[in-house]
């Protein structure tokens, strides 16, 4: 279930790397790789009335799995971003409840 959202990188470069992220990422938390997606999503950066060069950001939705995961997670994705020739990163969490989430109109709790 964890839901992997980047902006501000080349997608090129997330794809050549998507397997091995996620390699590594299935092993820190725990879950099967089919629970994972990546979401690549387009962004346009914008300050003092002209275009800018993007920053890297990524969000996590999941459901929490604790600090000591949740800090191995935000390192391997850092890694990764590093990786990819960019310096710096933005990682953020976002933890879903069970009781709001829902598959198939089916909740998780």
């Amino acid at each position: 279930m964890p839901q992997i959202k980047m902006r501000g990188v080349d997608l090129e470069k997330v794809c050549a790397g998507s397997k091995e992220m996620i390699d590594n990422l299935e092993e820190i938390i725990g879950c099967p790789r089919d629970y994972f997606t990546i979401e690549w999503m387009p962004s346009t950066f914008v300050c003092d009335g002209g275009i800018v060069p993007g920053y890297p950001f990524v969000e996590v939705v999941w459901f929490d799995r604790g600090q000591k995961v949740q800090d191995q997670v935000a390192r391997e994705i850092t890694r990764f971003v590093h990786e990819m020739g960019y310096s710096s990163v933005d990682v953020y969490f976002h933890a879903l409840e069970k009781k709001s989430y829902y598959e198939n109109g089916v909740s998780f709790i």
